[in-house]
């Protein structure tokens, strides 16, 4: 059961990281069709999300450490020795976040930083990720034992949303305000 949270929460991490990245190159790209204006945005992105993920994994699971290490102290467990697990590591559960997330993170990432074309390296950083969004929200789905199909649907919508408003917001800002980051090569 463990090692099945442990998996949920890496494919989610995962998941997380290629929403976020994605989303946010796709953004970017609504105000410039640089190359390294949407590689910048998605490595600070990806760095930044990194360090969140496990920063708060590290402190939810410390806490969560602190909490069963009281009891245990104050005597307060109701199992028998042979039912202890081990108490929870903070630093594996922030390191393994961090991981997920960037895995996630690294596919848009990789596939926009090779593509000179703004329509093409948009196009191409949506299907990847519309492809990743379906693995993950299928393997998400089967660890929590739902039916695959529906998981991959969900996901894939979810993170559809997020690219499309996140596209939209930026565009909308970057001709208000009449921001043009394209002239920079």
């Amino acid at each position: 059961m463990k090692r099945a949270q442990w998996l949920r929460a890496s494919v989610l991490g995962a998941n997380d990281g290629l929403v976020s990245v994605a989303s946010l190159m796709i953004g970017v790209g609504a105000a410039s069709s640089t190359v390294k204006a949407m590689l910048v945005s998605g490595l600070a992105g990806l760095v930044a999300g990194a360090c969140s993920m496990a920063i708060g994994e590290f402190v939810s699971v410390y806490a969560q450490y602190d909490i069963e290490k009281a009891m245990i102290e104050q005597g307060n467990t109701n199992d028998g020795d042979e039912n202890k697990e081990p108490l929870a590591n903070p630093w594996l559960a922030a390191g393994a976040s961090a991981l997920s997330f960037s895995i996630g993170g690294l596919l848009p990432l990789l596939a926009g930083a090779f593509i000179n074309s703004w329509s093409v390296r948009l196009g191409v950083v949506c299907a990847i990720t519309s492809l990743g969004l379906v693995v993950f929200g299928a393997i998400g789905a089967l660890l929590g034992g739902a039916k695959p199909y529906r998981g991959a649907i969900r996901v894939l919508i979810g993170g559809w949303l997020a690219m499309a408003i996140t596209y939209g917001v930026l565009k909308l800002f970057s001709s208000f305000l009449h921001v043009n980051l394209s002239s920079s090569g």
